[in-house]
Formats: structure tokens, sequence, C-alpha cells
């Protein structure tokens, strides 16, 4: 069983890692083709190859003769960091001819103030009423309207219900009241028990030097403080110095080398996840996305609930660059409109996503069926052969739930953003330098730490 569970987890995590290894250039078909293309500039799909927003894409382009234009999505290559870097670059210069760019939502403010992309305005795109209003408050910058949401991202808890039973625990079903003071007396009860094969310490997470360190920070802080906010609804700098302390007691109590697994504060997306796979430990933060793989994985030994505290909001929203002509633009806003209409969303869902439309989470068959992508059916077979339809996984828990209408949606309207401010990478970078002495050789201590922190971000942010 172990042997076969690994294998399985290293298949699980090629899968996903093949998101990371595609690219191509805006400019390898051009722009002056008949008919005329829409290009759509945006990370890889972690629904891996041929993944969920390509066939959104085919969906609109088997439709040209209604609007007489193709859309191609071009997939840019490396970390999020560096994707932003690419995309600022190209739009600033004008290397590459992007009609629409799928943006982080953190990036929203940066690209709007920097006039890279338009404000959304006229009949074309119309903001839909049932958007999950967190998730829509993304997509505005000093009361403008730039972008629309396309897909939603929320932490959530993962854990390996077989690691409990094991260790002789009654709770093996977590409800959506879990705390962390629950989720430290379930690890006490794993680590004072025969372990299981490979098990190493109780829950992992992203704390690696990247935006997964400052995504854990968030969550701790705006646990900690009640409606913590490091900056202002114009980008300038709101937090003080006892806000940070508290944060940053809260975020050391969650990271114990007690509870934590020991290679957490170097992994990223890809090393947590494997860390699970592979039996290292019970519990993981992590993203919607890997739900349909690790139940494909573990089936009924996976459990999944909402993440303990606050958790934060991600996702990438679609906007209209700027350097694109008025005429293309109106076909863009035309292509966002169908990207993200009702069947695009509950496609998006069915495919792991976090959909951004509450009409995605209601029961089958009250919504409109995902059309758009056949793979993802209602209709689909219960064994379908495709690629990407092999790793859906059922809606319905135990004891009733719905993963998507009881955990997944109720995340998402009770996520926290991350720091609204154009000057987002920097805020990013000075999260990421400061909390590094909670995981460095020298023991910093609370008050310190906040205070460095404070100071640095006041220099980072207008105040």
């Amino acid at each position: 069983m172990a042997r076969r569970l690994t294998a399985a987890a290293l298949s699980l995590l090629s899968l996903l890692a093949l998101t990371s290894c595609t690219g191509t250039d805006a400019r390898e078909q051009p722009q002056d083709a008949d008919p005329p293309r829409i290009v759509v500039a945006s990370g890889q799909d972690v629904t891996g190859k041929n993944g969920i927003r390509q066939q959104l894409i085919d969906a609109w382009n088997a439709k040209e003769g209604e609007h007489g234009y193709r859309a191609r999505l071009v997939e840019l290559p490396g970390s999020a960091d560096q994707q932003r870097s690419q995309l600022l670059g190209a739009l600033q210069s004008g290397g590459a001819e992007y009609d629409v760019v799928n943006l982080d939502v953190t990036w929203i403010p940066e690209f709007a103030a920097a006039g890279l992309i338009r404000p959304l305005t006229g009949a074309a795109v119309k903001a839909p009423g049932d958007i999950i209003r967190s998730v829509d408050s993304t997509s505005f910058w000093d009361g403008k309207r730039y972008a629309v949401p396309f897909n939603s991202d929320v932490g959530l808890l993962y854990y390996r219900k077989d690691h409990l039973r094991k260790a002789g625990t009654y709770r093996t079903e977590l409800g959506r009241g879990v705390t962390w003071d629950v989720l430290r007396q379930l690890i006490d009860v794993v680590n004072d028990r025969p372990k299981p094969e490979g098990y190493e310490d109780g829950w992992t997470t992203q704390l690696a030097a990247y935006e997964g360190r400052t995504v854990n920070a968030i969550e701790a802080f705006a646990s900690a403080v009640p409606d913590f906010a490091l900056t202002d609804r114009d980008g300038r700098y709101a937090a003080d110095e006892a806000q940070l302390t508290a944060g940053v007691a809260e975020l050391r109590e969650r990271t114990a080398s007690s509870y934590l697994y020991g290679e957490a504060t170097g992994s990223r997306e890809a090393e947590s996840l494997s860390a699970f796979a592979e039996g290292r430990t019970t519990f993981l933060r992590h993203w919607p996305y890997v739900y349909p793989a690790l139940y494909e994985t573990f089936k009924g030994n996976l459990g999944v609930t909402r993440l303990p505290g606050k958790a934060v909001l991600g996702g990438q929203n679609l906007a209209v660059t700027s350097s694109t002509s008025e005429q293309r633009a109106a076909k863009a806003a035309e292509l966002i409109a169908f990207l993200t209409d009702p069947d695009s969303e509950r496609c998006l869902l069915r495919a792991g996503f976090a959909a951004t439309r509450t009409s995605a989470y209601r029961a089958p068959g009250s919504t409109p069926e995902c059309r758009h992508a056949a793979a993802y059916s209602e209709s689909a077979s219960a064994s379908p052969t495709g690629e990407s339809a092999e790793l859906k996984a059922p809606d319905r828990l135990a004891g009733g739930l719905s993963y998507s209408r009881d955990i997944l949606l109720p995340a998402l309207s009770k996520a926290v953003q991350r720091p609204r401010t154009p000057l987002y990478g920097a805020v990013t970078q000075t999260l990421i330098t400061e909390l590094d002495a909670l995981y460095g050789p020298q023991s910093v201590g609370d008050v310190q730490v906040a205070k460095s922190l404070d100071e640095a971000l006041s220099k980072a942010l207008p105040g």
C-alpha cells in the first residue's frame, strides 16, 4: 500500500509540474492573420496539459462565426514573480502584442496605476451580479473596475484520515469549526502513537522565501488582529507595531518546531504537496486545485476542510491591455465575458479551480451545465478517459457535506486580501525578508521582529 500510494503521489506531482514547463511567444502567429486573433497572456494552467483554460478558449473559437475573432492562449513560463516581470516588461516596452492579461489579484493595483490595463466600461463587460463579493473587490483600483474575476483561490486544510485512524483518534472527520488548538491536539495524538511509515511531523505549508511565506504571514496576522490591514484603501501603510507583534506571535506559534514538518521553512507548493502525499506529514495547507489529484490518490483516506482562522484570497482576474486598439479591446471584452460566464465558471470549478460566481456552487441542475468543456460536464462518464477529466473528484463528502458549497464557497466569502497597493512587490519582499528572522539559527523575539518589520514597511510604503 505504501509503495502504491507513493507511486501515485509521484505521478500526481509530475502532472502538476507540467504547468511549470510550458511557454510560448505571442508573436508565433501574426496579429493580422485571417481571422484576426485576440491574444491572452496567462501563467500556467494548474489543471495540466490542454487544461480547462485552453478548453474554454477552444469553445470561444468554435463560435468564431458569431464574433469573427479567434483567441490564442499564451502561457508564460516561470514562477509568479517571473511572470509578473515578463508581463510588465512586455507591456511597458510594447514587445508583445497581448490583448488580454490574466493577472494575479495582487497585481491589479500595480498594472492599473501604471496605465498598462484599461478600465472596463460600457455594456460589453457588465459586472455579473452573482460574483462573490470578496472576490469581486479584487478587480477594482481607485474606484474603477479594471478586470473581471476569472478563477479564485483560497487556502484549505487537507489531512490524512489514515494517519488519524492509525493513531486511534475518534476524530477523523474535521468539520467547519476546526481550530489551531484542535489541530495541535490531533498532531500530539499522532506523534504519541506508533507512527505511520515515513511520517515525520504534524503539518506542512509553504514558508520558503517567496510569496508563500507572505500568504502564511497574512493569514496569521489577520487571525490574531481583528480587521487587520497592512494598507488602507489608497495603498498607504495602516498597521502598527503592536498589531505586527501579535501577528508575529501567532505565526511563530503556528510554525513551532514541535508541530511543523522540518522542511516546511524551505517548501513551496510542490515540496509541501510531496511531503503530504508521501506520508511525511498528516496536515497540509494548500490551494483548491490539488483537491482532485489528491482525492484520486487517496480516495476515502483524504480529508479537506476550511483552514483554521483566516485564509488568504488568491486567484486571477482578466483585464484588457491599454496598448490594444479600441476595436480589439471591444472584442477582448466580449471574450472576457465568455470566459467568465456561468458555464465557464462551472467548468472551472469542476476542473479544480475555485469559481468566482455563487451560481456555480448550486446543486447540479439548478445552474447551466458546463457546456463549454465536455470533459467536465455533468453528463460526462463516471469513468472518463480524457487526461483532465480523470482528475475530477466527488463533491459529496462524509456527513452529507458538499466540498464546493460547504467548504470552498464559505472559505472564499470570508477570505482576507493581501495588501492592496501598486507597491505590492516591495511589500511582499519586505515581509519575506524580515520574517526570515523566525526561521534562522538565531533566536529573535516577537517584539524585535515586529519592530524591524514596522520600520521596513514604513519605508516601503507611503504613510
